[in-house]
C-alpha cells in the first residue's frame, strides 16, 4: 500500500547478506578489499577505466562531482526542477564552495542542446558574469522521463564544444537502462558523460550511493573532497560490500526492471490521467483532492505533487500482488 517513495524500499536481502559477510576486522577507510574492487568491478560495467567512490548520500555523490567539474567563481547549468536545486539545501553551493545553480527550463525536467544553449548565449563572457563550467542533466528524470543515449552524446557535444563537463545525476539511472535496454555506456562516457552519480539506495542499497568518475584524474582531488565534507566513513567496506552485492549477476538491473513493470502497471490503469510517459518507476497522476482522499482512505499512500496531481513510486520488491490493489482502485476513480 506504500507508494510514496522507494527511498523508504527495504534492503534486498543480499544486501544484508553481504554487509554480515564484511562485519570482520579489515583495513579502515577506503583501503579495504572490498573498497579496493570498486574501480575494476565498475570499470567492467562500462567497459572503460573508471574511477569509483562509495558515499552515503546521493547528494553527496552530486555534489561531489559538481566539485570536481565546477570551480568555486563557476556555475552549472541544469534544470530548474533539478534535485540539485530544489532538493539538496544548497549543498552544490556548499560542496563547490560557491558555484551557483543555472535554472533552465523544460518539458518533464529535460534539457535539450537548443535550449541550453540560448541560455549560455545571453551571458556575457567577461569578468562581470558568471561562466557556465559544468551542466548536470538528470536520468531518469524528476519526472521519470528518459535521456536516450542520443539526447545525452547532443548535450555531450555542446558540453565539450563550450568546455563544460557533463555530470549526470543517475539516482535513477538503473531505470533508465532498465527502459532503454542499452549498456550502461552508451548511456554514460559514450555520450560525452563526465561524472555519475549511480543510486543504489532506491534501488535495493541500504546506505551506499556511487560516485562513477570517467575521467579518472578527478579522482585524486574528489577523495580529498570526500574526506573534508564527513563522507570518508571509517568502516568503508560495509557501503563496498553492498554495491558489490548489488553488481553481482547485475542485481542493480533486475531491481530496475521490477520496478519500472509495476509502474508500467499502474500507468496503464491510470489511463487518460497520465501526466507523463511512464518510463522508469514513477507514475505521475491527475487526482482532484477527494480522488486522493478516497485513495488514501483505502490504505494507498503516495504524495500529493501540486494541486490536481499526485506522484506514486514502485520499489523493486513490490510485486504484481502489491500493484494490483492501486491498480484496481485507479481504475475504478
Amino acid at each position: 500500500m506504500r507508494f510514496f517513495s522507494d527511498n523508504a524500499a527495504p534492503a534486498h536481502p543480499a544486501v544484508m547478506a553481504a554487509i554480515a559477510a564484511a562485519d570482520r576486522l579489515d583495513t579502515a577507510y577506503d583501503g579495504d578489499g572490498w573498497s579496493a574492487r570498486l574501480d575494476d568491478a565498475f570499470s567492467q560495467l562500462f567497459g572503460t577505466e573508471v574511477a569509483a567512490l562509495w558515499v552515503t548520500t546521493g547528494t553527496a555523490a552530486n555534489c561531489l562531482a559538481l566539485a570536481a567539474l565546477c570551480p568555486p567563481y563557476g556555475g552549472v547549468l541544469c534544470h530548474r526542477e533539478a534535485h540539485i536545486q530544489v532538493d539538496e539545501a544548497g549543498a552544490p553551493a556548499f560542496f563547490t564552495g560557491g558555484a551557483q545553480l543555472m535554472l533552465i527550463d523544460g518539458a518533464g525536467a529535460k534539457l535539450d542542446p537548443a535550449t541550453v544553449a540560448g541560455l549560455a548565449d545571453q551571458i556575457r563572457p567577461d569578468v562581470h558574469q558568471v561562466q557556465p563550467h559544468a551542466l548536470s542533466i538528470t536520468n531518469a528524470t524528476e519526472y521519470g522521463l528518459v535521456y536516450t543515449p542520443d539526447e545525452v552524446a547532443a548535450l555531450g557535444a555542446l558540453a565539450r564544444a563550450r568546455g563544460w563537463g557533463l555530470h549526470m545525476d543517475g539516482a535513477r539511472f538503473a531505470n533508465a537502462v532498465a527502459h532503454l535496454g542499452c549498456s550502461p555506456a552508451d548511456l554514460t562516457w559514450r555520450a560525452g558523460v563526465d561524472a555519475l552519480s549511480f543510486g543504489f539506495v532506491k534501488n535495493g542499497g541500504l546506505c551506499a550511493e556511487a560516485l562513477i568518475l570517467f575521467r579518472p584524474d578527478l579522482a585524486a582531488a574528489t577523495r580529498i573532497r570526500r574526506k573534508r565534507s564527513g563522507h570518508l566513513l571509517s568502516k568503508g567496506r560495509y557501503l563496498a560490500a553492498q554495491i558489490l552485492a548489488m553488481l553481482d549477476n547485475d542485481l542493480w538491473l533486475a531491481n530496475a526492471r521490477a520496478a519500472n513493470a509495476g509502474a508500467a502497471r499502474l500507468g496503464a490503469a491510470a489511463g487518460g490521467r497520465l501526466l507523463h510517459p511512464v518510463q522508469a518507476n514513477e507514475v505521475f497522476v491527475a487526482l482532484s483532492a477527494d480522488e486522493a482522499a478516497a485513495l488514501r482512505a483505502q490504505g494507498f499512500d503516495f504524495y500529493d505533487w501540486g494541486v490536481g496531481a499526485a506522484r506514486l513510486v514502485v520499489s523493486w520488491d513490490q510485486d504484481e500482488a502489491a500493484i494490483a490493489p492501486l491498480a484496481a482502485a485507479i481504475a475504478a476513480l
